[in-house]
Parts: C-alpha cells; structure tokens; sequence
C-alpha cells in the first residue's frame, strides 16, 4: 500500500489522500471533509454534495486515469520505452508527473503515515463479509463490530436487484481492496460505510456459526489457490507473522478467507 497526498497549489491546502494498493492496482481517494461541492475537484462534486468523502475506487481510478497518458495514444509505445516501462502502469505514469495536469493545480506527493481523518474511517472498513442465507450479510469490521444486513434493504445501491435474482452472484461475495466494500465478481461494490450505518450489531446464533465456517475459513490447498502462490510461499507469510491459521494440523491450516484475501492487495 502507498499513501500519497493530494494537493492543491493554488488554494495552497490538502484536498485529500490516494491510497493505492499496488498488488490489486486499486485507487482510493478520501477526500478532507472541508471540502464542498464548490471547492471539491470537479470529479467528486456529487459526492461531496452528498456527504461522502471516501471516493469509490472506480470513480478514484477515473481520476487518476484522467490525469495520465491515456493506454491508447498513438506512440504510447515509445513513451513507455522513454520512461524506461515494460508495460503501461497508471501509478507510474501518476508519479512521473506528480499527479499534475492542465486541469487544475493538484498534484501529489508521497507521505510516510495515514492520515488521522483517514485511520479514523477506515476503522470502519470491512475484514470481512459473508454471504447467509436469504440474502442477509454477515459484516465484520476493522473496529471488532459484527453486523448483519439484509441485502433488500439496500435499494440505493445500483444493480442490488442483480445480487437478489442471480445466487452464484450473490455467493461471490468477497471484500475490496482495503476493506472499503463487499464486491460481487468484482464488479458490483456495496461501500463498507453503507453497510456499516444500514446494519444492526447483532449476537452470533450457532446456524451463523455453521455458515460462517462453511464459507469464510479456507485451507491450504484453496488458500495458496487464492493467493496463486505455492506452500512454501504461505509457510514463509506464517513465519513472518503475516497470516495467523485459526487452526493448526498436520494436513494443513485453516485461516479466516479474508485474511487471506487481504494480502491480495
């Protein structure tokens, strides 16, 4: 993960941070919350409008994408080969220019810590999410919160009715880049702060129970598939404390699937 401030030269203050999550090539912006829909980049003035100040990394991704040479110019291959690049990589392009552009006077710059505002946001992202029966969710949060949220309730949300029709879809529920949303195939995102203020705290019952470990522990074998990387790989991330099992055993280990799911990103 790299953190990079975003700044505004000619307003002189910090718009926000960019968070990038390099195995995942994910963006994510969090905005300062003294920004309005007048002085928030042009991008983000609908958000802003709304009250939400962590930016989706789709809309976050556009912003970097509209700030770089695009992948399809013409001589894209020369550029590359100039900048010393085997492949096109937005964040390299991104630091190249210092995130500036002709549009307005932002630019970026690599910071060492998160942001207070930003630790205090993310305290509310997901460590993991599981889909139950009837279409309820199963939300952990960074702070230690569970929570349980019915999928119907969340009519807001743009292709919910998707999520309710098709169960494979359903089922495909995992958790993005740094814990900011449940992700359907990657390509429906619910935001982590719409479950976290739609969900009621609730007490396990032992059919969650059963539930949760048919579908949220994974063994060696399925964990080394996830991560596409072999035993030796996963016994090195244990003995550098980066993967705790739930369970040791001689034929394997179990660990919690979005623990393992994380360092993805």
């Amino acid at each position: 993960m790299r953190l990079y401030e975003i700044k505004d030269d000619e307003n002189v203050r910090s718009v926000g941070t960019l968070i990038y999550y390099e195995k995942a090539g994910a963006f994510i912006i969090e905005l300062q919350e003294y920004l309005d829909e007048w002085t928030a980049p042009l991008l983000f003035t609908k958000y802003v409008k709304d009250g939400i100040y962590t930016i989706p990394r789709d809309i976050s991704f556009l912003w970097v994408r509209e700030r770089i040479v695009p992948e399809s110019r013409q001589n894209i291959g020369s550029i590359l080969s100039r900048h010393r690049l085997k492949a096109y990589d937005e964040m390299k392009f991104l630091e190249i220019s210092n995130g500036r552009c002709s549009q307005d006077s932002m630019y970026i710059k690599r910071i060492g810590e998160m942001p207070a505002y930003v630790s205090e946001r993310v305290s509310k992202n997901l460590t993991d999410c599981i889909p139950l029966d009837d279409h309820i969710l199963l939300c952990f949060f960074a702070e230690g919160t569970v929570k349980k949220v019915s999928l119907g309730k969340l009519t807001s949300v743009k292709d919910i009715d998707k999520l309710l029709r098709n169960e494979d879809l359903y089922l495909s529920c995992t958790i993005g880049p740094g814990g900011y949303s449940a992700t359907f195939n990657d390509s429906i995102d619910i935001p982590a702060s719409l479950l976290y203020t739609a969900a009621e705290s609730i007490p396990f019952c032992a059919s969650d129970f059963i539930t949760f470990a048919q579908r949220g522990l994974t063994d060696t074998t399925e964990s080394c598939g996830i991560l596409e990387c072999s035993r030796q790989n996963l016994d090195y991330m244990l003995s550098r404390n980066q993967l705790r099992p739930v369970k040791n055993d001689v034929k394997g280990n179990l660990y919690l699937k979005g623990d393992v799911i994380s360092k993805r990103w």
